[in-house]
């Protein structure tokens, strides 16, 4: 048995070896090497794979001139950024939690909740610029390579030879919950500010968002999307770093005139749907509602209606019954 069991350690050892041996890579931000087991073509088909599920689950907001005006301005922040060769393309997510989302490959999200929270442009460039920056970085491929070594038989307290199995399809929808590091946070910031400035934005308005979204505090919402602090966590003094690197970029490009633009995004959103969507279903005097799919059934009293995009759930208060409509 202890011979056994040395075999297999010893052919753990040997695999991740091989693997570390094969997957160091430069990272496009840095330019250093890192520990890489996604290709770029990997990341592209991960976010296509992802993007499938994220509308499946979640729904797309449907406004042609909005989601066209975004994308234009995701296209302008991608050709200034570190890799401006990748497919990037750019989705308002129909909901309303307060956050904005990106996955490998070029696919980022905002949410209508952080659409309808956001002032002017230039806290959108901001935003959108931090989450290009995931990309750039490679920040959720990072993640996905250190998932996917301990799959592989990386474990505290031992090594052994796991199952080769998980492919990239596997991982799809739990992209949008992994919480990055205070550096890849910082990091994200940064390349933010960049990005902004270079497309000529005042990045110092990011600052003003963050601070918007502290007073905020925003939770999920009823689809179960985690609001901005759930995948974002604050480092300390990012508000005053922003600013300061904010300036710094100003200098480097000459103090030009950036631009805000406030009344230029504020006719680009007016009537965005604000809050949960009437439209998706509601619940009035004991009764569910949903105006496109033409149904309604009562709600018992003290039982809670959970309405996603995919699906209604009707629960009793102890939580003990209950039933889904899909």
């Amino acid at each position: 048995m202890e011979s056994k069991g040395f075999k297999r350690m010893v052919l753990g050892v040997v695999l991740i070896l091989f693997l570390l041996s094969g997957s160091c890579a430069m990272n496009p931000v840095s330019g250093g090497p890192e520990l890489m087991l996604l290709s770029e073509s990997d990341e592209i088909q991960l976010g296509k794979q992802t993007d499938v599920q994220v509308r499946k689950q979640y729904g797309v907001y449907e406004d042609q001139k909005l989601n066209a005006y975004l994308n234009d301005m995701c296209q302008r922040l991608a050709r200034v950024s570190h890799r401006p060769s990748l497919p990037y393309k750019f989705e308002i997510v129909d909901a309303s939690a307060v956050n904005a989302f990106a996955v490998p490959g070029g696919y980022v999200y905002f949410t209508r909740g952080i659409l309808a929270n956001l002032n002017n442009e230039a806290e959108l460039a901001g935003v959108m610029g931090h989450e290009i920056g995931h990309i750039t970085a490679r920040h959720s491929a990072q993640q996905y390579s250190r998932a996917q070594l301990a799959q592989f038989g990386v474990l505290v307290g031992g090594l052994f030879l796991g199952d080769l199995v998980s492919g990239v399809a596997q991982l799809g929808v739990g992209m949008l919950f992994l919480s990055f590091s205070r550096d890849n946070e910082r990091q994200a910031d940064e390349l933010g500010v960049e990005y902004a400035s270079k497309a000529g934005y005042d990045a110092k308005e990011l600052a003003g968002f963050f601070e918007t979204l502290e007073r905020m505090n925003p939770g999920s919402d009823r689809s179960g999307l985690p609001g901005w602090f759930s995948t974002h966590p604050s480092p300390e003094d990012r508000v005053v770093a922003v600013r300061k690197e904010a300036r710094e970029w100003q200098q480097r490009l000459g103090n030009r005139d950036l631009n805000v633009n406030r009344e230029v995004y504020l006719r680009h959103v007016d009537g965005l749907v604000y809050g949960d969507d009437p439209r998706q279903g509601y619940v009035d005097e004991g009764m569910f509602y949903h105006p496109g799919m033409k149904f309604q059934f009562p709600v018992p009293a003290n039982w809670k209606v959970n309405n996603t995009h995919s699906q209604v759930q009707i629960m009793n208060e102890n939580k003990e019954g209950g039933i889904i409509f899909s």
